[in-house]
């Protein structure tokens, strides 16, 4: 017995040793802080986000084999891909004889990329709870960091829910007291899936159990007393679908070895951020937003044990069932967050996602849709509906895939796929109405599911899709050295690209019409869905113009994102899952859209919209849908969703920075529409074959300066094409001191410079002179939680022909006061609508009207002649 006691003294004093290393590597360098506190040039990212809990909030912990899902208040439930091990786990505190439930103290939320902590805190004790996942383990670790002043033991409870994720499912299962491993283990009468839940120190252990006059679903364990001053604590999760001995194995492993576990994932996620596209930008909250949202896309990475390694779509709790939100494979959303991962430099993970994706392509040519991460345990291509239930999975699979090639160089995966983009474009081209326009009509569904906006036979989301699928086959056959089938499609493309406008241009409307209808006439709802093909450069430009304009108004966007739909619309709803939410993803669709037209003012309020999120839901990552009425995310919603996460990355890179590499080029392409307001911005390891470049710009009222340094060998040549304002004159280009040959491309809302020179070893220094450049520029915040918009629209900007006077239309709540930042603003004249402030700014205040109700209003900037 006294040895026994001494045995258990030395674990501990080691369990302790371990854990007080493992904090240090979780916590050492990083103060906790919010989004909007960070510092405003902060070069290296902050690991750390902390706030009060926010008891209703999901809190996602995960890695690519396994996933904690819960909330903030500390119950959540455990997956090891495939399986679902228990849900509703909590902690108890006893203390005296009092039995404390942990939620009631719960007090601060820490996460960090590999972990998220509660602080619990009672009258004579804290508790600090640390989940951690490691990125590449089939398992789970919790922390618990114990400090009392009184005896204290901590209970963990949990109702066992030993499943296999929707649609498959075990028979009977059972739960056992392994007394050996101190670990409550579930296994099921094939013996072929096992999990363990357990602790070294776990003790008195009750099982659930059902009999004839009695039953209970719970399962707990106590922890071990802390007599007082401070302990630690381990309990660990792992599972397996090879049987028990695999469980066990995996089991004791992360026991002995958590600490380092926890170490390489921290590492992970380190060298991720240090080898994908970093920024440095004077917005701390995009800053941050950034940051976290390549983590978050990152984090769709599942390696399932039957199916292989892909992206989820996203995560959310089961509850009672056994689907974990969107916590399996999806077509489109692989595709649509592809295009992030190729602008931030993650190639591997793209290809590994469209690899993923092909692999499930039917016979005929169509993209899946969606694949349950137990689809091999079921005839899941065959007897249900899921698979292939979407048509835009199979234009978005030819477009991620040239996106891919292009970005990276990689033209032997794209020569391996030929068969797979070449039978996807078959059966699009199967799928043409008699106008040669793709349908939706007995293929699929394109954006909208289901709802009042149904039924149409084109959407021009799907329409547009196939049309850019044409271009992007077209570029990806000449790749492979298929040069008829490149100007056969090429040709094929011209004629549809023309087909296209004309089908879904509405004068009337003065936008583009969402959809056509069975009898081929327009249907009359503007929609945000309209911005994709816009994404892809296919609008005409003045039908673009106007459309952005119309879909600037606030009965489109809301200050948290875009609705699917006007807010005016008869069919709309703002809890419509298709006819009147506020997605992200809309949102991101918008943003980069809007920058491609050069109308930066709604484009960057969408942005930041998005980007904001991060900080405002689970946090560190960023929600799947929200009420078109309310700044709220709908009670179904996946908090955690990998392309919304993935529509931060692309609109800031694709979309504010005009950021393209082409490999076969050797060529980088900037083309920065930043806020007038920003006076530098970095970017660094923008990859183009071997080259790494690094970009650092700078900005006076009279200068703009680019420094670019390289590393690695090859060529490698920019294509820099910053905007200015329509008024600015631009003196003189230099390059290391010398004349630099540039040209002015001039926009109905801006005009950019255009120089394109090599980078050569050391830096290459680029000083662009100007005169009378000019700029306004709007930073848009959330609301609080649960209200309605608040914030200001640009709807449009326009110039007399003199470029003497700026006219802005511009929409906001009646009788609300807002202002605009002036960059230059010794340039103005004199202001009508506004007044130019001592502090350099415009200071609008809108008529009074009807509570609560937007009004119009406009403001003309004069200046002096040049």
């Amino acid at each position: 017995m006294i040895s026994s006691l001494i045995g258990l003294r030395r674990f501990h004093l080691a369990s302790r040793i371990a854990y007080r290393i493992c904090m240090w590597l979780l916590c050492a360098a990083y103060a906790s802080v919010s989004f909007a506190q960070q510092p405003a040039q902060a070069s290296e990212f902050s690991r750390e986000l902390s706030r009060t809990i926010r008891t209703w909030e999901f809190l996602p912990v995960v890695g690519s084999r396994a996933g904690l899902f819960g909330n903030e208040a500390g119950r959540f439930e455990a997956w090891v891909y495939p399986l679902k091990i228990f849900r509703d786990f909590h902690l108890t505190f006893h203390v005296g004889d009092r039995a404390l439930a942990a939620e009631s103290l719960a007090r601060t939320l820490t996460v960090r990329p590999e972990s998220a902590s509660i602080l619990y805190v009672g009258d004579s004790f804290r508790v600090r709870e640390t989940l951690c996942v490691p990125v590449n383990e089939a398992g789970a670790v919790i922390l618990l960091d114990v400090e009392t002043e009184e005896p204290l033991e901590v209970e963990a409870g949990f109702v066992g829910d030993f499943q296999l994720e929707w649609p498959a499912a075990l028979g009977g299962t059972f739960v056992t007291w392994d007394a050996k491993e101190r670990a409550v283990v579930f296994g099921e009468e094939a013996r072929k899936y096992a999990a363990f839940v357990g602790s070294p120190t776990a003790t008195d252990a009750h099982l659930s159990y059902q009999t004839n006059y009695s039953s209970s679903e719970q399962n707990s364990l106590r922890l071990g007393v802390t007599q007082k001053g401070k302990e630690s604590k381990v309990l660990v999760i792992a599972a397996s679908v090879a049987g028990r001995a695999d469980a066990e194995k995996t089991y004791q492993h992360l026991l002995t070895s958590y600490a380092d576990s926890i170490r390489e994932s921290a590492d992970y996620y380190r060298s991720y951020l240090g080898k994908t596209v970093g920024l440095e930008l004077p917005d701390a909250a995009l800053q941050q937003a950034y940051d976290w949202a390549r983590i978050s896309t990152i984090q769709g990475i599942v390696n399932n044990p039957y199916l292989g390694i892909g992206l989820v779509a996203g995560y959310r709790t089961s509850g009672a069932g056994q689907r974990p939100g969107f916590a399996w494979f999806f077509g489109r959303d692989s595709m649509w967050t592809s295009f992030a991962l190729n602008a931030e430099g993650d190639y591997s993970t793209a290809r590994t996602a469209l690899d993923f994706i092909s692999k499930y392509q039917r016979d005929d040519g169509k993209v899946p849709h969606e694949i349950s991460q137990s689809a091999s345990l079921v005839p899941w291509f065959k007897d249900y509906p899921y698979a292939y239930v979407s048509a835009d999975a199979t234009p978005l699979f030819i477009i991620a895939m040239n996106d891919y090639a292009v970005q990276s160089g990689d033209v032997a995966f794209a020569r391996d796929k030929w068969d797979n983009v070449w039978r996807a474009y078959q059966f699009m081209h199967s799928t043409y109405d008699a106008q040669g326009l793709a349908q939706n009509t007995g293929v699929g569904h394109g954006w909208v599911e289901g709802g009042p906006l149904l039924p149409v036979k084109n959407e021009y989301y799907q329409a547009g899709l196939a049309v850019e699928a044409l271009r992007a086959l077209s570029n990806l056959a000449r790749l492979v050295g298929k040069q008829d089938v490149s100007k056969q499609l090429g040709a094929e493309f011209a004629h549809s690209l023309a087909t296209l406008d004309q089908a879904f241009w509405s004068p009337e409307m003065r936008a583009y019409a969402f959809a056509l209808k069975p009898d081929n006439t327009r249907a009359g709802e503007a929609s945000v869905l309209t911005t994709v093909p816009m994404w892809f450069g296919l609008s005409d430009a003045n039908h673009a113009d106007q459309t952005i304009t119309r879909l600037a108004a606030a009965d489109h966007e809301t200050d948290w994102g875009m609705r699917i739909i006007s807010q005016q619309s008869k069919v709309y709803d703002g809890s419509g899952y298709h006819y009147g939410s506020v997605w992200p993803l809309f949102t991101g669709w918008a943003s980069v859209a809007e920058y491609r037209y050069h109308r930066a003012f709604p484009a960057y309020f969408n942005l930041r919209a998005n980007a904001l999120l991060g900080a405002d839901g689970a946090l560190g990552h960023f929600t799947e849908v929200l009420s078109g009425d309310y700044y709220q995310s709908f009670a179904t919603s996946s908090p955690h969703q990998i392309w919304s996460a993935a529509m931060v990355i692309s609109p800031i890179l694709r979309g504010m920075f005009g950021l393209q590499t082409e490999v076969e080029k050797h060529q980088i392409t900037l083309a920065p529409h930043v806020p007038a307001d920003w006076t530098f911005f970095a970017i660094r390891n923008v990859r183009i074959g071997e080259v790494g470049v690094d970009f650092r710009y700078r900005k006076t009222p009279d200068s703009v300066e680019l420094d670019t340094e390289r590393n690695g060998s090859g060529d490698c040549w920019i294509e820099f094409s910053p905007a200015f304002s329509l008024r600015a004159q631009v003196v003189s280009v230099q390059m290391n001191g010398r004349p630099l040959q540039f040209k002015i491309i001039p926009n109905a809302n801006d005009q950019h410079l255009s120089v394109r020179f090599p980078v050569n070893g050391g830096t290459n220094h680029l000083v662009i002179r100007v005169k009378n450049d000019f700029g306004l520029a709007l930073a848009n915040e959330l609301p609080a939680l649960g209200s309605a918009s608040l914030g200001l629209r640009v709807l449009s900007e326009s110039w007399n022909t003199s470029k003497t006077a700026l006219t802005l239309d511009v929409s906001g709540r009646a009788g609300s006061h807002y202002e605009l930042s002036v960059w230059n603003p010794s340039q103005i004249a004199s202001v009508e609508g506004a007044i130019l402030s001592k502090m350099g700014k415009l200071d609008i205040q809108m008529p009074e009207g009807a509570a609560d109700s937007y009004v119009q209003e406009k403001v003309v900037v004069h200046f002096a002649h040049p």
